[in-house]
């Protein structure tokens, strides 16, 4: 792996480290957990009473891996049915999705993945294996 890569890898996991704490009491904490990303274990510990959700994506991902959280993602979505949801399923043509849900869908997608995804390429995202696709060209993942 090239230091390029390597840093770009280490820029998204610090970039995509998530931290909600659910007391507003411990807002102090969650800003310097924020701010000092490299002590957060012992800022962990120390928080470790109130209920704390960490979120940390790893730099290297599997297409299963993508293939997962993209159709848990659509899933979650309110208006998908997951009977009828599969990777090769079109959002508008058997989902009945609409425009505008199918745009919600590809920010969701950007929140997940953690990469904003250009209006151009999110019109030709119409299927879970479209989107999948993309992801791991973003992402550099071959399989």
């Amino acid at each position: 792996m090239s230091f390029t890569q390597l840093a770009r890898s280490c820029g998204r996991l610090a970039a995509l480290s998530t931290v909600r704490i659910a007391s507003g009491a411990q807002t102090q904490a969650a800003r310097m957990m924020h701010l000092q990303r490299i002590t957060m274990p012992a800022m962990v510990s120390q928080v470790s009473s109130q209920k704390l959700i960490v979120r940390c994506f790893s730099a290297r991902n599997t297409m299963e891996e993508i293939q997962h959280r993209v159709l848990k993602v659509v899933c979650a979505y309110d208006k998908v049915t997951a009977d009828k949801l599969n990777v090769n399923s079109h959002f508008i043509n058997d989902l009945g999705l609409d425009s505008l849900d199918h745009v919600e869908v590809i920010m969701a997608m950007e929140d997940e993945f953690g990469f904003e995804i250009p209006d151009s390429d999110a019109e030709k995202l119409l299927k879970p294996a479209d989107i999948i696709k993309y992801v791991a060209d973003k992402e550099d993942v071959y399989e």
